[in-house]
């Protein structure tokens, strides 16, 4: 009894001292605080533990401010500072807390949970065999993370799906290359999974490598890419716009406002048009980079609307070595947009699909009629221009290599307002 008064003691003279305006309600709520954990002390069934009991409080506390806050007990926190300094088995998932729901916001390319067919937007209602209701974020991941080569098996309900279904997938060390590119004849393509601490030296050496020959457009994807390293997305956007223009910038209530601007990436200026794809797995660092290159009109944003996860947590380490995940600002596009449970509406929407194509006739051309007159030019083998084939099961992109295409075609360039 004497330590749940003197948590009671702290709690009050905590809100005395932060919250002196409102005392007259803060003492009456904390007032209840007391009465309910003395009761839950004196006439619970079994002998609660009050360590517990003060940590789930915590925790509720936290919960009913949004789905990121989150409070993490001691070992939870010890883990947390571990694996953000070292390798660590996982699935290759990034998790949100969506409609109070653990929900995949996307799986990373070529990592275990990418293999096993997990999907954006999956719902993870179970792990192991426990159910996630009401479990965090940072929980969760703990029970998802371990030795590689281990599994952990989880079950996913599927948007159509009556119940849920099983994925037993292997852990492994997550490290993947964050960006690749292709050339389809003069108009490059970069792909962007996540955003690493190599995500802008990858980049450099992309851009690198297909300039090497004009271009006439370049289509960077971002589909899928569940975010990162905010400053990683601050470099990407440097490539494409003017340095010292502002890129992002947070506000939260009790912070004045920061802002974050572009830098010299490799001293290029690019001016050839760009198309963005996104959909709903775009969320966090994609999301800063979408909204930045749409607000300066630098390019076209295609595909469907983004996840809408733009907010900052804060890590707070507390006295017994737990520590609280606290969201204490939110990102804004350059021109004020809103980011956060929003997301980027793209220029033009496009839903992912594939072209079916007819193999009767259709798509017959003089060439392939037995007995047809030769031209004059059949039979000159085409330049190799060593670029890809294009992608025919991927309208999304087949629709912003078009729109590249035909800017190019009428000599006609996007809007720049970037200088």
């Amino acid at each position: 009894m004497k330590k749940i008064l003197f948590v009671v003691a702290i709690f009050a003279t905590m809100a005395a001292t932060a919250f002196a305006i409102n005392n007259d309600l803060l003492r009456q709520q904390l007032k209840l605080f007391s009465e309910t954990l003395s009761y839950i002390n004196v006439n619970y069934v079994e002998v609660p533990d009050q360590k517990e009991l003060i940590y789930g409080a915590i925790q509720g506390m936290l919960t009913t401010l949004d789905p990121h806050s989150s409070f993490m007990k001691p070992e939870t926190y010890q883990e947390f500072k571990t694996d953000t300094r070292g390798e660590f088995g996982g699935l290759g998932i990034q998790i949100a807390i969506r409609d109070r729901v653990l929900t995949v916001i996307a799986p990373i390319e070529d990592t275990p949970a990418w293999k096993a067919g997990i999907k954006s937007g999956d719902r993870i209602i179970r792990i192991e065999n426990q159910a996630t209701e009401g479990m965090s974020v940072m929980d969760a991941v703990r029970i998802l993370r371990g030795e590689p080569n281990t599994p952990v098996t989880i079950t996913i309900w599927r948007e159509g799906q009556s119940t849920g279904k099983d994925f037993t997938i292997v852990r492994d060390i997550i490290k993947v290359k964050s960006v690749r590119h292709e050339r389809y004849g003069d108009i490059g393509y970069v792909r962007i999974t996540n955003f690493n601490e190599n995500t802008s030296s990858e980049l450099r050496d992309s851009l690198k490598d297909l300039e090497s020959q004009p271009l006439s457009g370049l289509v960077l994807d971002m589909r899928n890419n569940p975010g990162g390293l905010l400053n990683q997305a601050i470099d990407v956007t440097s490539a494409f716009i003017s340095p010292n223009k502002l890129v992002v910038y947070t506000e939260g209530r009790t912070s004045s406002r920061t802002e974050l601007h572009s830098k010299v990436f490799d001293n290029k200026q690019r001016e050839y048009p760009m198309v963005v794809l996104v959909n709903g797995g775009s969320a966090s660092a994609s999301e800063i980079v979408s909204g930045a290159l749409q607000d300066y009109k630098r390019a076209i944003i295609m595909g469907t609307q983004t996840f809408g996860k733009a907010s900052v947590q804060t890590v707070i380490p507390l006295s017994d070595g737990s520590g609280m995940r606290l969201t204490t600002a939110r990102y804004y596009t350059p021109f004020g947009g809103a980011i956060q449970g929003v997301g980027i509406t793209p220029d033009v929407i496009v839903e992912q699909g594939r072209i079916v194509r007819d193999e009767g006739t259709e798509g017959m051309r003089e060439a392939d009629i037995p007995g047809h007159i030769r031209g004059e030019f059949e039979g000159i083998p085409a330049e190799d221009n060593s670029t890809s084939e294009m992608p025919l099961d991927d309208l999304q992109l087949l629709r912003a290599i078009d729109v590249l295409s035909a800017i190019h075609v009428f000599g006609g360039k996007l809007d720049l307002n970037n200088k």
